[in-house]
């Protein structure tokens, strides 16, 4: 009663007031809450949307749609593009006076085109977060760092050498002590170097017992590995479905002469017969992309390079997909005196394009597994790195895999700096430019690498948007085209049986 009392603005020693009095004013006092409930429900039922907290986006990119009254809008937080009609857009220009119940509100917020909430801080929350939440372990191993290539842009000192054993009992060790401490459910390992198909043997050893670890702490394992794919024998091809390497990443910068050019062996000699070769005469379950490393010598041949990839893919019967990606300035090439010439601001926007419109997504917290406690790099003498531009510096590690302890990931390195550097780059909350950039929830302040040892890297499209929306719009349209074939296909496919069930129904009967 005395907590009904206090709700109803009735003071709560009510002993001296008589009984009919008490009666009166506690009738009173409940009709003056009820008539404040209901002008705060009336006032709450007429707000406007922007009374409510609604507002447009601040990660809305727009372009309008050829030949069409409509506009493109993407929204780079939700990871979500669609088209607009002009009713729709007059709308979103108005949000701040219609009612917040209007049913466009809806369907505004499940596209991310309006929010209220605040994003930028939505951003740095899940920046922060990626740095500690153990989504999954992940180990970039380099079995060694020595190559049979002799690219003139590559990023690496390479040097002889390879994995001990004694490194590799480490390896393993921290495997089992980075899942222990973490509780992730999956281990993921990429396989790199130099070139790692130099070291099969390694590879083949350390992953069984790098799979026995993870099945030990009910973790999923999986494997990817990054090579030249000039020793993708059907051996190694073998080997590597053995230990669940399910995804491939091969390098090829052109056809014929022009890969040859700047993919070459050690001591000169052609690679790109042997390389395609590979990759169609053998039978594997793995998916390979096919990365084309885009310089002023060969960009003319992106299209040629995609269709011959296509029909490679066709005319195998195995998995190949092909990626663009435009060639960065190199401090190791830019010393031996033999970088390539790098594109054109215009040709590394219209690149950019090309390569990122095919995976749209929304924000997602940090730039890459550097930003993450819980990915290493392990070069061949157990050296501990954050990026694998960086697993050929040891004045870049952090620590080793034979010490390294994530119960006190601090207290166990021999270089702080080299770990805390790159944690604390998972969001660019310190840079005024990034923090006001539109761009923000899709690069997440971009390479962290990049940012600490060179200078900031921002989006080659950065300054055309326009351009990148027209062309995830038009990706998104083929998108929904090819599943409208297919799916039509599949019904005409269906109703081809029918028809052949009933003939087959009815010759029956004639028979009988």
């Amino acid at each position: 009663m005395k907590d009904e009392k206090r709700m109803a603005g009735w003071p709560v020693d009510d002993s001296h007031c008589p009984a009919a009095a008490r009666r009166e004013i506690w009738n009173m006092a409940n009709e003056t809450h009820e008539a404040t409930i209901a002008a705060e429900d009336e006032q709450a039922a007429s707000r406007t949307a922007g009374e409510a907290g609604w507002h447009v986006s601040r990660y809305n990119l727009s372009a309008p749609v050829p030949g069409t009254k409509k506009v493109a809008i993407a929204n780079l937080f939700k990871g979500n593009c669609a088209e607009y009609t002009p009713i729709e857009l007059y709308l979103l220009s108005v949000l701040d006076e219609l009612d917040e119940h209007h049913p466009i509100i809806e369907r505004f917020s499940k596209r991310g085109i309006i929010a209220n909430f605040d994003e930028r801080a939505a951003l740095e929350t899940m920046g922060r977060a990626a740095c500690a939440m153990p989504g999954g372990v992940g180990m970039t191993i380099c079995p060694t760092m020595g190559c049979n290539f002799d690219c003139p842009y590559c990023f690496e000192d390479h040097r002889v050498g390879l994995m001990t054993q004694q490194v590799q009992d480490d390896v393993v060790a921290l495997a089992d002590r980075m899942l222990d401490v973490s509780g992730a459910r999956s281990l993921m390992v990429t396989w790199f170097g130099g070139e790692p198909l130099l070291a099969p043997r390694i590879i083949e050893a350390l992953s069984e017992r790098l799979m026995a670890v993870a099945e030990e702490h009910n973790a999923k394992y999986s494997a990817g590995i990054i090579t030249n794919g000039y020793l993708l024998t059907a051996e190694n091809f073998a080997m590597l479905e053995r230990v669940k390497v399910d995804n491939i990443q091969v390098t090829i910068d052109g056809l014929g002469a022009t890969h040859d050019a700047t993919r070459r062996l050690v001591g000169g000699g052609a690679t790109f017969d042997r390389i395609i070769g590979n990759l169609r005469d053998n039978k594997y379950s793995m998916r390979v992309n096919v990365r084309h490393n885009v310089h002023e010598g060969n960009r003319d041949e992106v299209e040629e390079l995609r269709a011959f990839i296509e029909k490679l893919a066709e005319e195998s019967g195995n998995d190949l997909s092909y990626y663009p990606a435009p060639v960065a300035a190199s401090e190791v090439a830019d010393n031996r005196g033999e970088q390539v010439g790098l594109l054109c601001e215009t040709n590394m926007s219209e690149i950019g394009i090309m390569q990122e419109a095919g995976r749209f997504r929304g924000a997602h917290g940090h730039y890459c597994g550097a930003n993450s406690i819980w990915v290493v790099g392990i070069d061949e003498k157990g050296n501990l790195q954050k990026c694998w531009e960086a697993v050929d510096k040891p004045h870049l590690s952090f620590g080793t895999a034979r010490d390294w302890d994530p119960k006190n990931p601090l207290g166990t390195t021999t270089n702080l700096d080299n770990l805390t550097s790159y944690l604390n780059t998972a969001n660019p909350v310190n840079d005024p430019e990034c923090r006001e950039c539109v761009w923000l929830p899709y690069c997440a302040g971009g390479c962290p690498y990049k940012r600490l040892h060179a200078e900031r890297m921002c989006l080659a499209f950065k300054d055309d948007a326009e351009g990148y929306v027209l062309a995830l719009h038009a990706r998104i349209g083929e998108k929904k085209k090819a599943e409208a074939a297919k799916q039509a296909e599949a019904e005409q496919e269906a109703e081809a049986g029918q028809a052949a069930g009933v003939a087959v129904e009815a010759a029956d009967g004639t028979d009988n």
